[in-house]
This record gives C-alpha cells, structure tokens and sequence, in this order.
C-alpha cells in the first residue's frame, strides 16, 4: 500500500502512561522509535519536543474516555491530530501490548487507513460540558421529584392523584407546611391556587394521611436538595447566555434552531453543542444524520436486508433530539406533527419520533448551512403533495360504507 505520511506517530494512551510510535519513511526504509511517557503536563510537553525532533506531521490516537484530551490539549496546533474509534482499529488477536498498539495504530495510519472522529473546536467542547452536565442535573431533579413522591405515599398523602404538578407552587406550598407540622388537611388544601382551588373537596381528601417526623425529615432533605439543583440549572443557562453575548455567532445559531417547531433556547444550545454552529465538518445533511444515528442501520447477507435498527450513537445528541421531535410532534398545524401522525399511523409512534428526530437534524443542517430562519411547510404539505390519492382515498372509503359519491369543485372568488 502506499505511503500517504511518510513522517506520523501513533500513541496508545493511557491514564498514567502513553506509548508512543513513530515510523519514518527514507529513501524506500521505514524508521522505528518507540518510547513511553508519563501523563502530566510536562510529561506531555516531551512528547510533543520529541515528536518535532523527528519532524512528524501526523499522530493519531485512541479515543480511551477522557485520557485522550489532556494530549490533545497539549498537541492541538501543534501537529494534525486525529482521534480514532477504538472499535475501528482493534489489532490482530494476540498482539496485545502498548507498544504494539501504538505501532498499529503509526501504521494504519501511515497508510491513510484511519477515520478521524469528529472534535469540536474549543469554545463548542466547553459548551458540551455545560450542556451535558445541565441535561444531567435535570435528569436528577426527577429523580428527586419521584422519590418526594415515594415518601407521600408511604405517608398516606395522595397529593399527586388531584394536583397534575405535584411540586409546584401550590404543591411546595403545601409540602412546605407539611414538613413544619401542620396535618390539618383543610388548611393545607385553602393553599392551593389558579384552577387547583376547584378541587378542594379532593385535597382535602387526598391530604390526610398519616404524617410521621421521619416523613417530614425526608421531605425537607429532599426539598432542599430540588432546591440546589434547581438553582444550579439556572446558572447553568445564565453562563450559556453569557457565552451567546460574547460570541453573537453562536447566539444566533441557538435563534435559528429556535425557531424549528419542538425546540426552545435549552435545546438549541445543546443541539448547537453536539453538532457545532458550522455544518464544514458534514459534507451533507445525510452524513450528518448518519453520524447522529438517526437513519437506517445497514445489515445485509447473500441480497438480503436482515435489519435496519438504528446504531446507538451519541446519548447526548439523540436524547436530544428524540425529546424535541416529541415535542414537535404534539405542535398544531406544522409540518413534522403531520409527519409524526402520517408515519405513526403505518409504523407506530416510536418509529415515527426517530423519523421525526431525524427530519429535525436535516432541517437544522440547511438552517446552519445557508444561515435563514426555518419556514415551516404547513400541517397541510402532505395532503397538498398528493391531492389525487387523497381524494381516491376517501372516495373509496365512503364507498365501502354504500354511498354513491360525486366530487364537484368549489368555485372561490
């Protein structure tokens, strides 16, 4: 095979070590260098003067958790460096030393054999790290919403069965005079607001219960806990704001996936966090909704398709957008709503979501790519693509039923 980089080292990193490879192509010879690092900064910093002293161009590595980005801290702007999919350069069975992988590695990619994976630049990582960790945080606010659940039941009070919100602000009010002692189920149920006072009857019923202090202490311990994280989201989103005045570009990528039906500043951010404000990455929409894993998968034997399950891709990125094509679906009048029922109807509605979700994808590339604003097709689009078979449709179904049917056009004026 041909020699694409005739000066490349391949590094097998680790949490405490990196091996290190370099291959060396003269005059027809390839040049072995093998030496092993610790993992400090400074220990880092000798690996990039050791790589320059053999005027290496290319380094290629695994993507071993969160080992890798400490090196490519230290080596970005350095050198072109490429991270690769563990799975896509497992070695031959019996090989298996450090040094041995970091020389697998040097080779495949000598040879052009490796397919870079796809890292953000600085800013669009760290706000990953926001994201992510916000989406994490909600996901622990529920979690503390069922156990204050847990606890009301196992004290007899069926709060949840009136109030739709359990904790909100006629619920924490009433938990909030639960954990100070009041039992009185009529006083706790005058505390209820908006459309809840209509049902006083019920809240009186569904508050008395039996009360222990173990109950109230759990409650205050859970409260205050909803209380933190709660806090902690929202200074979350206010460091996501400040990040949007002082870079207006991606403040205005959030403000057009915001105008996509389903999606809200939250969900703009972390789309814009996973798949970055310029779509140069993705040479197509397709590509990009393959790497998210939210088309077809490919699995075929002998002229056979045996499967098309989606693969797992990004948690982050389809959670996401899995979440936002719920939302989207549950829109009035749009076009992915008519397309969640149009699919839903002959698939189901999981299907149809991941359908959805990966419409949501396409439409965010072309917004990102031409920079406009989404113009939505209308709940309509479909019926106006094939009026013909619509008609032919519902002519037959009215057939069916014994009436005689006859299609006379409106005039309008």
């Amino acid at each position: 095979m041909d020699v694409l980089h005739p000066r490349c080292c391949g590094l097998d990193v680790h949490k405490n070590s990196i091996s290190a490879c370099i291959l060396v192509q003269e005059a027809g010879r390839v040049q072995k260098h093998q030496r092993r690092f610790g993992a400090m900064t400074q220990d880092l910093q000798e690996l990039a003067k050791w790589l320059r002293q053999f005027e290496v161009t290319q380094v290629a590595m695994e993507s071993s958790g969160v080992y890798w980005k400490p090196v490519w801290n230290i080596l970005e702007g350095q050198f072109t460096v490429v991270l690769v999919n563990a799975q896509h350069i497992k070695n031959v069975p019996g090989r298996k030393t450090d040094q041995k992988d970091a020389e697998w590695i040097a080779q495949l990619l000598q040879h052009g054999l490796l397919r870079p994976s796809y890292v953000p630049c600085e800013v669009i990582r760290d706000l990953r790290d926001l994201t992510r960790m916000r989406a994490s945080l909600s996901q622990e606010a529920s979690r503390i919403s069922s156990r204050v659940q847990k606890v009301l039941e196992d004290a007899n009070v069926k709060l949840a069965s009136v109030a739709t919100n359990t904790l909100g602000k006629s619920g924490r009010a009433m938990l909030e005079e639960i954990i100070a002692g009041q039992n009185d189920p009529e006083y706790l149920a005058s505390l209820a607001l908006g459309h809840l006072r209509a049902k006083a009857p019920q809240l009186r019923l569904a508050l008395e219960g039996k009360i222990r202090p173990h109950h109230r202490f759990l409650l205050r311990r859970l409260l205050d806990q909803l209380r933190f994280v709660e806090h902690e989201i929202v200074l979350l989103d206010e460091r996501l704001e400040d990040i949007g005045r002082e870079r207006p570009e991606l403040s205005q990528a959030v403000a057009r996936w915001d105008t996509i039906p389903g999606i809200d500043r939250v969900a703009g951010w972390a789309l814009l966090a996973e798949v970055g404000n310029t779509m140069a990455q993705f040479p197509t929409a397709e590509q990009l909704a393959s790497w998210a894993a939210l088309c077809p998968g490919n699995h075929e034997s002998a002229g056979k398709r045996l499967g098309g399950t989606t693969r797992k891709g990004s948690p982050w990125l389809r959670r996401m957008a899995c979440q936002c094509a719920w939302a989207a679906a549950r829109t009035k009048n749009t076009y992915l709503s008519a397309q969640f029922r149009r699919v839903a109807a002959r698939r189901g509605s999981k299907r149809a979501i991941i359908a959805v979700a990966h419409s949501l994808i396409i439409i965010g590339y072309y917004l990102q790519k031409s920079q406009r604003n989404y113009e939505d097709l209308g709940g309509d689009y479909f019926d106006r693509i094939d009026s013909a078979g619509l008609k032919r449709y519902f002519v037959r179904r009215l057939e069916k039923l014994g009436h005689k049917v006859t299609l006379v056009p409106i005039k309008v004026a």
